[in-house]
């Protein structure tokens, strides 16, 4: 799929937006690093962008860490090459790390993204051995997403209604924008990402490329498919007839005509929850929480639900159980001759 341009716009991706921006501290840090180390770090980098097929915002995360970790090697005395990079440097990096006040959840993504560094480099000849495989870490504590109660979805999806009841066209795409999300429960990312021919209505089905640049069919209910003609129809050639340019085929426009920047989409959810009392403020990833929960609420099976949301691991699936345990120990209560 075509990646955004880079020209700003009100509602558009800046430039810098994907990628072009990183923290100066990790950029001096990874200039300083002897030019062997160097080169080593960006091979690794286009191995995460190119081989992986992983998000900018992944391989940035994977380098800072690496980076981190090359820095502090590179300032031990005793040690300072990579080939010298062993399971006792691991541990000390960690050490520093919680000791400057990093978590758990931090602590055990940074041991990931060592053991996945040390492993490329044994396998690409720059070191003897692995490391990374002995090293252990805090686990991560997993938080429990936030959720709305399908009723509160229900008046999330009928206050975006409403906005756009006179029709202004970034209205009707903020409603067929938060209709998809929730119909789909897809990345905030994917939705920016697809383009007018990925919507098949003949089977009510969008195809979206994901994580590690994998396609997926995800169906989508009949709200979903009249606000989506709505846009197509009404919207979005009048977004594209104001625009200075000649837009090109994303599904979602920004006010200047470009591909919609996922931060504008999440503004839109924001302002859409926002409008409904009580809800709890959430973004697009709050909507997906929601979507697989009400899911599995209705009868749909952890695997069915894996594959809608394009989950790597059912592990990950499992998590947004919590709520139907919940509801289905609150039904026990109620109904059990023996729950009291």
């Amino acid at each position: 799929m075509p990646s955004p341009s880079a020209r700003p716009g009100a509602n558009d991706e800046p430039p810098g937006a994907r990628g072009g921006s990183r923290r100066p501290d990790l950029l001096r840090l990874r200039a300083s690093l002897p030019e062997e180390t160097r080169d080593l770090v960006e091979a690794y980098e286009r191995h995460l962008g190119l081989e992986r097929g992983l998000s900018v915002h992944t391989v940035r995360a994977y380098l800072g860490d690496v980076v981190s970790l090359l820095g502090f090697l590179a300032s031990d005395p005793e040690r300072g090459e990579l080939a010298q990079l062993d399971i006792g440097a691991l541990r000390a990096w960690l050490a520093r790390q919680r000791a400057d006040g990093s978590g758990r959840t931090t602590l055990a993504r940074r041991a990931a993204s060592a053991r996945t560094f040390t492993a490329w480099a044994h396998r690409q000849g720059a070191m003897a051995s692995d490391p990374g495989g002995r090293l252990a870490a805090p686990r991560a504590h997993r938080k429990l997403p936030g959720v709305l109660r399908a009723d509160q979805a229900g008046e999330v999806m009928r206050a975006s209604a409403a906005g756009a009841a006179e029709r202004d066209p970034v209205a009707l795409r903020d409603q067929a924008v938060v209709e998809l999300l929730y119909a789909t429960g897809i990345r905030v990312s994917e939705l920016c990402g697809l383009d007018v021919d990925d919507v098949d209505f003949s089977r009510r089905v969008v195809l979206v490329l994901g994580k590690g640049r994998k396609e997926r069919v995800v169906p989508f209910g009949i709200p979903a498919q009249d606000v989506l003609r709505t846009w197509l129809d009404e919207g979005r050639p009048a977004v594209a007839a104001a625009a200075e340019i000649s837009v090109g085929p994303a599904l979602f426009l920004g006010i200047r005509g470009r591909r919609l920047d996922p931060r504008a989409a999440r503004r839109v959810v924001h302002d859409a929850v926002g409008a409904v009392p009580g809800a709890q403020d959430m973004g697009p990833h709050g909507l997906r929480h929601s979507a697989a929960t009400h899911l599995l609420e209705g009868g749909a099976d952890l695997r069915s639900v894996q594959e809608l949301l394009g989950h790597a691991t059912l592990a990950t699936t499992q998590l947004y159980t919590h709520v139907t345990v919940e509801r289905l120990k609150a039904i026990h209560d109620r109904a059990h001759p023996r729950a009291r």
